[in-house]
């Protein structure tokens, strides 16, 4: 649909963002700092290794050019299987202190708005000089681990791990959707992928090790879900009311990373440094879980149980597939958000509930996240012996600020899918749409439709509901301004 003149939603973004606590421009000395980097030729690293020759390759978004990773594997003379994910140096261009790490950590993460992106660093970097993009010879660090050829002995397959910085070159830019389609058997190889047999074999490798990694997670308890988000954008002036499925691309790279998380974790641990974590902690709803459970004819455990939620979640997808992504998006919103917190060296292990892993930090997207910025000067560190750059009150602090800021990041970004979806939808008032409640609190009663995703207020007909709950809703009132879609129980 043509959004027209009626609602400036590049204006409505930037409001919402600066209504939310960040900042959407980029300070003076910040630019300023910008072009005195472009001036400047590339940092060295006397210990990096030339990779450049191994066949790297991203799967990203269609649009992304903030690209934090690449990957490479392949199989050693024992058999075992090596997976090497090269991560963009950021800390290379931005040191700590410097006028554009104090905005990164003020901001902490990169905002989608579906009408522009605010960066979290400037795109002269994040979409230049820090991003591995195809063709270009770049700086990154390196997590390598080796799973076991036979018998996978822990949750996450390691056998052996080692992290470095290495010089890298991107040899093949991919996207999600058509190598998803393609892995999956469902569409042609995409022309780069078709026109190169060892891309393919490199391709098809990573499908099979991130399989058997996402596999030894789910024994252990990784929740098998099936989410359909809502992902509304506007492109050349037209909305799409579009959804983010998942592939076997999206969960290859997602099994890489939470891999590679856990190797930075791990290492961490070993080495007793103190660091951030993501974790999400047990789920504070667990009893309506067990209630939707039981509706449909399960009992679980009185208290929280990753294994058991696993199980009964593999279940209902293979008896009634079509209406598992609902299910999948009620459990999620009643585990509620991660949170960042200090890791102290030698502290128990908080863990991470969904995830079905103990040792879980991030480490992946520099470019886009501050703790992962973070995460990589620690790591830095580490490799070239020096002292921590962090006191533990200094990352506790981050950590708090990192938690603060994505809470503000869901409800811009909440905002500004409901703006998108009310601009679209402002001539189909009446029409009806089957819903799934996903909030029920003292704020109201919160739907998402089904066809197309989009979420808003249950403004009549509320009483008795709970997350999770079916309906027929109808659209009564949509308001771009103030980001309002309002349903009643039809």
């Amino acid at each position: 649909m043509h959004t027209g003149a009626r609602f400036d939603l590049v204006a409505a973004a930037k409001q919402a963002v600066a209504e939310q606590g960040f900042w959407p421009e980029f300070p003076a000395e910040v630019k300023a700092e910008v072009k005195q980097i472009l001036t400047q030729p590339a940092p060295l690293n006397a210990r990096a290794e030339d990779l450049r020759g191994l066949l790297w390759s991203s799967i990203d978004n269609d649009t992304s050019r903030d690209l934090d990773q690449i990957e490479y594997a392949d199989i050693l003379p024992d058999g075992r299987m090596r997976v090497r994910i090269g991560i963009a140096d950021v800390d290379a261009y931005v040191p700590r202190g410097s006028a554009i790490d104090r905005y990164a950590e003020h901001e902490t993460v990169t905002l989608y708005t579906g009408v522009k992106n605010f960066s979290m660093l400037p795109e002269e970097l994040s979409t230049g000089l820090t991003s591995l993009l195809e063709g270009e010879d770049r700086l990154c660090m390196v997590t390598e681990f080796v799973l076991d050829a036979n018998v996978c002995q822990t949750e996450s397959c390691v056998a052996e791990s080692r992290i470095y910085p290495a010089l890298v070159n991107n040899k093949a830019q991919l996207a999600y959707p058509a190598v998803g389609a393609w892995l999956a058997g469902r569409g042609e190889a995409p022309e780069k992928v078709a026109a190169s047999p060892e891309l393919q074999e490199q391709l098809r490798l990573q499908d099979r090790i991130a399989s058997r990694l996402r596999a030894e997670r789910v024994k252990h308890g990784a929740l098998n879900l099936d989410l359909a988000e809502a992902h509304s954008t506007v492109e050349d002036g037209e909305i799409h009311l579009g959804t983010e499925l998942r592939n076997p691309a999206t969960d290859l790279i997602e099994d890489f990373m939470i891999a590679a998380n856990g190797v930075v974790a791990r290492t961490f641990r070993a080495k007793g440094i103190a660091s951030i974590r993501r974790v999400v902690r047990v789920p504070k709803r667990w009893d309506r879980i067990v209630e939707l459970a039981a509706e449909l004819g399960t009992d679980l455990p009185a208290e929280p149980d990753a294994r058991a939620l696993n199980d009964f979640l593999c279940a209902r997808k293979e008896a009634d597939p079509d209406r598992f992504p609902d299910l999948s998006l009620a459990v999620v919103k009643l585990l509620g958000p991660g949170e960042y917190v200090l890791e102290r060296a030698g502290a128990p292990e908080i863990g991470h509930f969904g995830l079905a892993v103990e040792d879980y930090t991030h480490s992946t997207a520099p470019n886009r996240r501050y703790a992962d910025l973070v995460t990589q000067r620690l790591l830095k560190a580490m490799v070239a012996g020096a002292a921590t750059p962090y006191t533990e009150d200094e990352l506790s602090a981050i950590a708090t600020n990192c938690t603060v800021r994505a809470a503000a990041e869901r409800k811009l970004e909440r905002a500004m899918q409901k703006r998108i979806a009310a601009v679209a939808l402002a001539d189909r008032i009446g029409q009806r749409f089957r819903a799934i409640v996903t909030g029920a609190n003292e704020r109201g009663t919160f739907v998402r439709t089904l066809t197309p995703h989009v979420d808003g207020m249950l403004v009549q007909g509320k009483h008795g509901l709970d997350v999770g709950d079916k309906i027929e809703v109808k659209l009564v009132h949509t308001d771009p301004a103030h980001g309002f879609i309002d349903f009643a129980r039809a």
